[in-house]
């Protein structure tokens, strides 16, 4: 599968090596696929698209795509100054009298995950006013499992 922004919208390119080459989804038969040329067969119709790259740009036909990443960076789907497990893990402790609302100074541990019977210590990333506390003792949480934000003091 790949990832792609055409015309600003996302799409994803669905295919599995078979026996036979690849194999698209939804019927298309991909006839030939080299870094220059892709002809696709559906219905019986069979379509040529001369490929170009520029960049994290590629060309197909007259038709542009951009290339996004196959896994998505989890800290750009969060807000500034939240805090993301960096592992799976379970959570042993929360700073003692923590609360929404709480002032943190940078660098101030708040969370502490198990994750191979070792702890590590998840701090505040910068010095401001804690706005939302997710990490719960003992809860299992997943690799980039958002545990608390930290608003930055203006």
């Amino acid at each position: 599968m790949k990832r792609y922004e055409v015309g600003g919208e996302e799409t994803e390119v669905r295919y599995r090596h078979t026996r036979d080459g690849l194999e698209a989804e939804d019927g298309v038969r991909v006839v030939h696929a080299d870094a220059g040329l892709v002809v696709l067969e559906a219905d019986g119709v069979r379509r040529r698209y001369e490929v170009s790259r520029y960049g994290d740009e590629v060309y197909a036909g007259a038709t542009a795509l951009r290339a996004l990443p196959r896994f998505p960076d989890p800290k750009a789907q969060h807000a500034p100054g939240s805090l993301l497990a960096p592992m799976p893990g379970t959570v042993v402790k929360v700073a003692e009298g923590l609360a929404v609302g709480a002032k943190v100074e940078a660098g101030e541990p708040i969370v502490w995950l198990e994750a191979m019977k070792m702890q590590h210590r998840i701090s505040a990333p910068v010095t401001g006013t804690l706005s939302a506390l997710h990490a719960v003792v003992g809860g299992q949480v997943a690799v980039g499992a958002l545990l608390a934000v930290v608003e930055e003091d203006q």
